[in-house]
Parts: C-alpha cells; structure tokens; sequence
C-alpha cells in the first residue's frame, strides 16, 4: 500500500465513486470506514506539520553563538509501508 497523500486522495476518490456506481455499489459502512481512516490520517499529517513549525521556530544557540534547530525526533525519517 502506498502512503503519500496523493495515494490518500486517490483512494477517497475511488471509495466515492464506488458509492456512486448504480450496479455494484461500495457497502457504507465499508464506505465509511474508509473516511475514517483518512479524517485519522490527515489529522495526524496536521500535528506533524505543527510539530515541524514549532521545531524551525525554537531556535536555539550553541556555544559558539551560532544558531541551531532542535532536532527532531528520529520517527520522522522512518518511512513504513502499511502491508
């Protein structure tokens, strides 16, 4: 499974017209399990986001005088694929 947020749109895209197809329409609750799990993902890119602005704007500095950025924590350079 892909994991970028355009594979994301796709996916809700495609959930929609499933929804929308008259001969084998998509189950809702099937349906909605799928907004869920997206409204969950996004959500989770949003406190990333605001993690990353918090990061940039705590600078800090070191003992030379120079600025540093806090490092952020090391989950953020893990890519995982989902099955």
């Amino acid at each position: 499974m892909k994991t970028k947020s355009s594979d994301l749109r796709e996916h809700l895209f495609a959930t929609l017209e499933g929804l929308l197809d008259d001969e084998n329409p998509l189950d809702i609750n099937r349906a909605k399990a799928v907004a869920d799990v997206g409204k969950v993902i996004v959500e989770s890119a949003k406190v990333e986001v605001e993690m990353a602005k918090v990061l940039v704007q705590n600078k800090s500095k070191n003992e030379w005088g120079d600025d540093q950025l806090i490092e952020k924590p090391e989950y953020f350079n893990e890519t995982k694929k989902l099955r």
